[in-house]
């Protein structure tokens, strides 16, 4: 089994430009992550987007999709910003022939207290183990798009009340 790792930027790619005083989207730091973690399954990497999940739009996700439909491969993890990552998740709530699992990091991954090393481990585990459908994982839990939210006061990710 191979898994299709999608990434579109947001916070897990996020780098801080120190003479700048800000942050700007860098060079996925999936590859990283998924080499010192050992993880031995079979996967590949692809680069979809760099943007802000804010800054995303239709368009972007129809692509995403698009893409997602064209290939072959039955397994997919989207690396992706926290913003909006339930708008893209319900785009793609169509390809219900396969198991898209999105995820992301409330801090950048190049951060020593980054939460984005774990949301990837459990991403790529889960996209071996649930059955078809489109989830997000964030928080160490499970989530189906139209039934949740993103509580930004409390930094995570909830059920729909």
């Amino acid at each position: 089994m191979q898994i299709k790792i999608l990434t579109t930027g947001g916070t897990i790619d996020k780098v801080y430009y120190d003479a700048l005083s800000d942050y700007r989207i860098g060079e996925p730091a999936v590859t990283e992550l998924l080499a010192h973690a050992g993880v031995s399954c079979e996967y590949s990497i692809e680069s979809l987007l760099r943007k802000d999940s804010l800054e995303m739009d239709a368009h972007d996700r129809t692509m995403i999709r698009d893409h997602i439909a064209a290939g072959a491969c039955r397994h997919i993890v989207i690396t992706h910003g926290t913003d909006t990552m339930i708008e893209t998740a319900r785009v793609l709530q169509t390809l219900n022939d396969r198991t898209i699992v999105l995820t992301g990091a409330m801090q950048p991954a190049r951060f020593r207290d980054s939460d984005a090393a774990f949301n990837l481990g459990g991403a790529v585990a889960l996209a071996q183990t649930l059955p078809a459908g489109v989830y997000i994982f964030m928080n160490g839990r499970v989530f189906k798009p139209e039934q949740t939210i993103k509580n930004r006061a409390a930094g995570q990710f909830q059920e729909r009340a």
